[in-house]
């Protein structure tokens, strides 16, 4: 007998989902929880003991427009609106012709990590950067 062993232990997928009939269950989904995005989507289908593949949910919320929008967090880390002295910038418009010829130097205090509150400097020289932290006790 010339059978391939591969032959015996072959198992047939179940019955494949056709694409229409997935769009259909993923607009369903999405409608319902409009915050979905595809990754919850896909195991919210695996929870209905659907075989999907992510990246499959993906095209298809994607060819349907109806991909979530990523949430971005914005953190905002200069408070503008104070009753403080505001310097003018002496360098605006300043070309450096030679390096060391402008110096920046900005420093900023840090929340505390474990009671431990740093102090960090960052000092620019024409094109370089570095930044020195030092812990403050």
């Amino acid at each position: 007998m010339q059978t391939p062993r591969s032959s015996f232990y072959y198992k047939p997928m179940g019955n494949k989902i056709s694409d229409t009939d997935l769009a259909d269950k993923i607009n369903e989904i999405a409608l319902e929880f409009p915050f979905y995005g595809y990754r919850r989507i896909t195991a919210a289908l695996r929870g209905e003991d659907m075989i999907v593949n992510h990246k499959k949910i993906y095209r298809i919320m994607k060819s349907e427009n109806i991909l979530c929008s990523i949430r971005r967090s914005f953190k905002r880390t200069t408070n503008s609106n104070h009753n403080f002295v505001k310097y003018p910038n002496l360098i605006k418009g300043v070309v450096p012709l030679r390096v060391n010829e402008i110096w920046h130097a900005d420093i900023t205090y840090s929340a505390p990590i474990m009671g431990i509150k740093r102090i960090c400097r960052s000092t620019q020289k024409a094109s370089t950067t570095t930044a020195y932290c030092q812990p403050v006790y």
